[in-house]
């Protein structure tokens, strides 16, 4: 199937590592052109360097202001336009309602949820018919996970927001839409695996209640998120997809 990436171009933040790096890599594989970004900027262009010539690594955390425009202008300037943007960041420190500090909410919230309004805003800004916006999120939109409530407390706002744009957005053609992994096999999961006394036993238990039956590919999600962004998607829009291998167990 021809997803009809070839030559369009996105910016992919967080894309160093984990989830943001599979999505980059799919795009690519599959004839994109992107920037991805990352807090370290050598980190960033090596990824980048990894991906080939249609990507090109640039320095930025999404919680700065100026970031959005930069990113966008980079796009431009290398590649000769902006198609959509794929907004995922590291996840927040874990924690319960008593551990996690004022600092560690006030330091998510500005990248996690303002960042990424901020970046949807100025994409939504720059981009014309046929341009998408995508949010990487969590299965804690639908379901709290155990451990993680600062996660639990900003990702179904910013579900929320993906949502009110893509009816604002609509009308002129441009898409919205959201991923909600769950246990994607990523350093991110191992490390909260690595949280318990056993981490093979975490693990086991974990996959114990998913359908399937084992932990997501970071490929996988990433052709997901491939094919959302793509112009194979052009009729899906206001979705929040789980990429979860049939953990959630609601409609």
């Amino acid at each position: 199937m021809d997803l009809g990436l070839k030559d369009r171009v996105y910016v992919v933040t967080g894309a160093t590592r984990g989830l943001g790096n599979a999505a980059a890599r799919e795009l690519v594989a599959d004839g994109a052109k992107v920037v991805i970004t990352g807090r370290d900027g050598k980190r960033a262009e090596d990824a980048a360097a990894e991906l080939g010539a249609n990507a090109v690594g640039v320095a930025a955390d999404n919680s700065d202001p100026q970031a959005a425009a930069r990113l966008i202008a980079a796009a431009r300037e290398h590649f000769g336009g902006f198609d959509g943007i794929l907004i995922s960041v590291g996840g927040p420190p874990a924690g319960g309602v008593a551990g996690n500090t004022d600092e560690q909410w006030t330091a998510a919230f500005e990248s996690v949820f303002l960042g990424a309004v901020r970046l949807a805003r100025a994409a939504a800004a720059e981009l014309t018919e046929g341009g998408v916006i995508g949010f990487v999120l969590s299965g804690s939109v639908h379901e709290p996970i155990p451990g993680l409530t600062i996660s639990n407390g900003l990702r179904p706002g910013l579900a929320g927001f993906a949502k009110s744009i893509a009816d604002e957005l609509g009308p002129r053609g441009i898409r919205v839409v959201g991923l909600l992994p769950s246990r994607i096999d990523t350093d991110r999961v191992r490390e909260l695996d690595a949280l318990s006394a056993d981490p093979g036993a975490a693990r086991a238990a974990n996959e114990s209640r998913i359908p399937l039956r084992r932990y997501g590919t970071p490929e996988e999600f990433g052709r997901t998120a491939a094919f959302l962004l793509s112009p194979a998607a052009s009729y899906l829009t206001g979705i929040m997809v789980p990429v979860d291998g049939g953990a959630r167990h609601g409609f």
